[in-house]
């Protein structure tokens, strides 16, 4: 197991990580999370080494390992093509071979009645067997798929690296890590350069991976597939919650309320000590009482609530209304020298739509956005937008159009909005700068601040058409909350290329698919959207397999009646594998709930009673107790909903095979 014990970390006066301890098991599928700058990619680092800690330690068995995905900064060797970069991870191995293959040419060079001949000979043995056993001939085929998987194709295998944007070198690197193998594999947002499709490749991998996996993510659908433990950073503090990123945020969202009434009450407390203090502080005869609420004052640790971002609600200017068509592409052409892009495509797009646009990277996304803002020009066909419309296009480059010599909150003043101060601090909250960030110069700003900052200018337009290339990339679970609501609130049209199913859903009412050469445009969110995907490929590969099926029916219909007895009941054995853990779970857990709702009713008896009230630390204890069970009580059935579906979505599959 992994362990980090007590682990200590200061910024100045600013305690990042305070006495955190945890244990991390092989098997653990974790999502760490927290507000930007809470220290989550931090603490990775200490787990890795890369960062010192004033105090504490991180340990863990002598034969597992670790391995980390940083957010951005991998270096590879520009010299190699794409499959040898990634095969680098098996260099061991490599040069295992490597000896072999140069022993058989010493072999070639040496008598073979020499006595060193007979040393050379048995050495070559056994590095051979080494070598057999080492999986070195699946090496390739391992290394093909996991790229296939991560949107990689054959022609891009040949390819150098130094071909490759930053983007697809963070895929290679992944690639790398996931070949390694690693105990624990330490994931700091994975998802940030990979597209739809890669990325439920991803979440198929993880799930089914034999090591840890501790990930860093701001895509809760992600989390909320991968993950069944959440461990969150809070001012310093690390929280451990048994479930996945929705479980963590119902029980967050409890907890918080609790907390606020708890600092409400000590805020009260301390009202009425220090008014006692002030009335009684010059009176004799109540002199040691003053002391010794002046003390308690002193000691008194204070309750913190953490503001949360999520509470800002913003709303975008009412747009003016646009004709019904808003941009219309009719046989458009786009062509890099010799790269054709599009050849003739068609795309009507109306008022009030609001449109995913997905594809597997380098498809043309980003090609296509720009053609229908105007930004891309086209070979031959026509681009038009509709009546009245004005559109707003947001990229990661628009942040190099900012002035540097300006500051966040002037920058949000000068954008002709007519929103008082206070309400542009608000919405710059929302976006992550809050204090006197907003007086920084830009040129101070990193990257994904500058990134921030020009969406949420952008978000000040009165545009009636707005087109967003990966917005969210550079936003925390808050801002992506604040930016999802606004969109779905607009009134006017909007396209969005993002593969945060979670952040997309709720907003779009249509998907464009976009594929090399070619688009189509459907009806609905992007969840249905993977779903009718899924059907497309099995109907095609049952349209591929169908004289086989015929093939293995009829061969079902000819086995004997124990042939088919001997299949179903290895179909039940298999049935009852997996489920007879989860149902074991499932029992304990119903009956934790019976027990918990038994002394619930119990305590419930005891508060009816007529003389309960009269005994006030009876009545103080019995409420602890109460709210302390009912709070068990949710996060129990919270587990046994969870098991539940696990249990149903099993037995649904082996009944589609029987």
């Amino acid at each position: 197991m992994l362990q980090c014990a007590n682990i200590n970390l200061s910024l100045g006066d600013r305690a990042l990580l305070d006495d955190i301890s945890v244990i991390i098991n092989p098997g653990d599928r974790i999502g760490l999370v927290g507000p930007n700058g809470a220290g989550k990619s931090t603490l990775l680092k200490v787990i890795m080494g890369f960062q010192e800690v004033d105090k504490g330690s991180v340990s863990m068995g002598k034969t597992e390992s670790l391995g980390y995905l940083p957010q951005d900064g991998v270096e590879p060797n520009f010299s190699l093509n794409v499959v040898e970069e990634v095969e680098r991870v098996f260099q061991p191995i490599l040069d295992l071979e490597k000896n072999v293959q140069y022993l058989q040419n010493k072999l070639g060079d040496i008598n073979p009645n020499s006595s060193s001949y007979s040393d050379y000979l048995d050495k070559l043995g056994s590095l051979q067997t080494e070598l057999e056993q080492s999986g070195i001939y699946s090496i390739r085929s391992k290394v093909e798929k996991v790229l296939t998987g991560l949107g990689f194709n054959s022609k891009d295998f040949c390819r150098t690296t130094s071909e490759f944007s930053g983007g697809w070198l963070m895929r290679m690197a992944l690639a790398k890590l996931l070949l390694k193998d690693p105990t624990y594999l330490l994931l700091d947002e994975p998802t940030n350069h990979l597209d739809i499709e890669s990325l439920q490749w991803l979440e198929q991998f993880l799930v089914q991976y034999n090591g840890a996996v501790i990930v860093v993510s701001h895509d809760q659908y992600f989390l909320d597939s991968l993950t069944n433990r959440t461990l969150a950073i809070r001012q310093g503090k690390l929280q451990d919650y048994a479930g996945n990123y929705s479980f963590y945020e119902r029980k967050w969202d409890e907890e918080r309320e609790l907390l606020i009434n708890a600092q409400r009450n000590q805020e009260k407390h301390i009202k009425d000590t220090q008014e006692f203090i002030e009335r009684f502080r010059y009176k004799a005869t109540k002199a040691r009482q003053v002391q010794s609420r002046v003390k308690q004052l002193e000691k008194l640790k204070h309750i913190e609530v953490e503001s949360e971002l999520d509470s800002v609600s913003f709303s975008f200017p009412t747009p003016e209304r646009t004709g019904q068509v808003v941009v219309k592409l009719d046989q458009v052409v786009k062509r890099y020298r010799d790269l054709t892009v599009f050849d003739g495509i068609d795309l009507e797009i109306e008022r009030e739509d609001k449109i995913a646009v997905v594809g597997p990277n380098g498809a043309g996304k980003s090609t296509l956005i720009r053609i229908i803002s105007g930004l891309e020009p086209i070979q031959s066909g026509i681009q038009k937008l509709g009546h009245k419309v004005q559109h707003a296009y947001f990229a990661q480059h628009q942040a190099d159009e900012l002035d540097e010599t300006e500051d966040p909150l002037s920058i949000m003043m000068r954008a002709g909005s007519g929103e008082k101060e206070s309400r542009l601090r608000s919405i710059l909250g929302s976006f992550l700068f809050t204090g006197d960030d907003v007086f920084k110069k830009v040129k101070v700003l990193s990257g994904g601040e500058k990134s921030r900052l020009a969406l949420a200018k952008m978000l000040l337009s009165p545009a009636n058409f707005l087109i967003f290339d990966e917005p969210t990339n550079h936003l925390d679970m808050s801002s992506k909350a604040v930016l999802q609501q606004a969109l779905q609130q607009y009134q006017g049209t909007c396209m969005i290329v993002s593969h945060d199913r979670s952040f997309l859903d709720p907003i779009v009412n249509k998907v464009l698919e976009i594929q090399p050469g070619t688009i189509r445009l459907l009806v609905g969110n992007v969840s249905y959207y993977l779903k009718k995907k899924e059907a497309e490929l099995i109907s095609s590969a049952n349209g591929h397999t169908q004289e086989s099926t015929k093939m293995e029916l009829s061969g079902t219909n000819n086995l004997s009646k124990k042939e088919k007895k001997r299949q179903e009941a290895e179909l039940r054995n298999a049935l009852n594998k997996r489920l007879g853990p989860l149902k074991k779970k499932i029992n304990k857990i119903e009956a934790a709930i019976e027990n918990a709702e038994n002394n619930l009713s119990s305590i419930e008896t005891t508060m009816a009673e007529v003389d309960f009230y009269e005994n006030l630390i009876q009545v103080k204890e019995t409420n602890i107790e109460y709210e302390k069970i009912k709070k068990k009580l949710t996060e129990l059935m919270f587990q046994w909903e969870e098991y539940q579906q696990q249990y149903e979505h099993i037995e649904g599959g082996f009944e589609s095979k029987s």
